[in-house]
């Protein structure tokens, strides 16, 4: 592939070893060039340069001592190399615009050695900075993989459906949180929950690890959607404190073809018809959070709704609707759903998540956790395999294997 593209980029008739060279040569330069654009400190050579023009516009060598702020600047942007670099240019042009001015000999070693200091203490911190940065690039590298490995990605199509899931944790650096999502086919049907641990940092982590695991082979283990509520109910008494609980809403589509669905103290779900229209799905008996059943006395219970073809569920954590605008005003999700939602669950979930982050001014302050599910219709379906059979073929296969 690399000698076709060579040939596409040069029509002049050369052999093949001599394009691999002379591309070779000419990636090689294109990096080279890309890494000397990145360290070289632009910003602060810019600086030093309107000091140097202020002093010639104005000769009387009172504009020296700000040529400190070229190295300050670059300690900020670049490595200890690019500082020095900056300092040593700065150092340079000092003693020559102050032997031009006419600046004493005292005033001027003044001048110069405090711009060496701070060219010396502006390379230390290039120093450290760049420590912490490879230290920050390393924690956020775990993060990933920890993320990958709780929050594991969920295809496009799994089973009958069509699936979206957009997650966002309060603590950009950290990329995960308390939320947790999952969708499995199994041979009892789809499952899937979507859910918010009380609390933040690695104990909610932790624990959204705990019901992640007991869900996901207590979904594959368990016929009855209530028994797999019970399995991670039961997992939580042991293993959670008396304050520690989590909301979650666990669903199932068993091959029957309806929709089941067990809210244990979590928001609603909003079920949205093939017409467009939105309706919370509000459960008849409320149920406590999972990890507080010994003090409500009774088991939570499961509703049985109607799936048909074009409807869509919604599941989401309350980072969602309880995100504030700077008036103090709640994300009103229903409405953003009703403008937003299309026959794409991806392209809907964009759009509730950008119109989100536009109402909160950029940046969440809570764990947000969105997933939606859609049953499309049959001539959709065709479609689909008409344009990508593969993708048609693979969620055949998870469909098979739901059965």
């Amino acid at each position: 592939m690399s000698h076709a593209r060579d040939l596409g980029a040069d029509h002049r008739p050369a052999g093949p070893s001599t394009n691999r060279v002379a591309g070779a040569g000419d990636s090689a330069r294109r990096r080279a060039l890309a890494q000397l654009a990145a360290g070289t400190p632009v910003l602060p050579v810019l600086v030093v340069t309107a000091v140097l023009l202020a002093d010639l516009a104005d000769g009387a060598g009172m504009w020296l001592p700000l040529l400190a702020a070229g190295p300050a600047l670059a300690a900020t942007t670049n490595g200890p190399r690019g500082v020095v670099c900056v300092g040593l240019l700065a150092a340079v042009l000092g003693a020559l615009l102050g032997v031009r001015d006419g600046v004493p000999g005292r005033e001027l070693a003044a001048v110069l050695s405090a711009l060496m200091a701070v060219t010396l203490a502006s390379g230390l911190a290039s120093v450290l900075r760049g420590r912490r940065e490879r230290v920050l690039a390393a924690v956020r590298s775990v993060a990933e993989t920890a993320q990958h490995a709780l929050l594991r990605p969920v295809p496009a199509n799994v089973g009958p459906f069509q699936v979206a899931v957009r997650y966002s944790a309060a603590a950009a650096e950290a990329r995960i949180g308390g939320d947790l999502y999952a969708l499995i086919p199994t041979r009892h049907g789809v499952r899937l929950i979507v859910g918010d641990v009380r609390g933040k940092g690695l104990p909610a982590v932790g624990t959204a690890a705990l019901v992640l695991g007991v869900f996901r082979e207590a979904a594959h283990d368990e016929p009855d959607l209530l028994a797999v509520v019970e399995r991670i109910e039961r997992s939580l008494t042991r293993n959670l404190g008396h304050d520690d609980f989590v909301t979650a809403v666990v669903a199932g589509y068993p091959p029957g073809g309806h929709l089941e669905v067990v809210n244990c103290g979590h928001t609603p779900p909003l079920l949205v018809s093939a017409s467009g229209s939105v309706t919370p799905v509000e459960p008849d008996l409320p149920s406590p959070p999972l990890g507080l059943r010994a003090l409500a006395g009774h088991a939570p219970g499961l509703q049985a709704l109607p799936f048909a073809e074009g409807d869509q569920l919604l599941l989401y954590t309350d980072g969602v609707t309880e995100a504030r605008d700077h008036g103090r005003a709640f994300y009103p999700l229903a409405e953003g759903l009703e403008r937003h939602v299309s026959h794409e669950p991806a392209r809907t979930l964009g759009a509730l998540h950008d119109e989100l982050l536009a109402h909160v001014g950029g940046r969440l302050h809570d764990d947000a956790a969105l997933l939606l599910i859609r049953k499309p219709a049959a001539s959709e379906a065709d479609v689909a395999a008409a344009i990508d059979p593969g993708a048609a073929a693979h969620a055949q296969a998870c469909e098979a294997g739901c059965r």
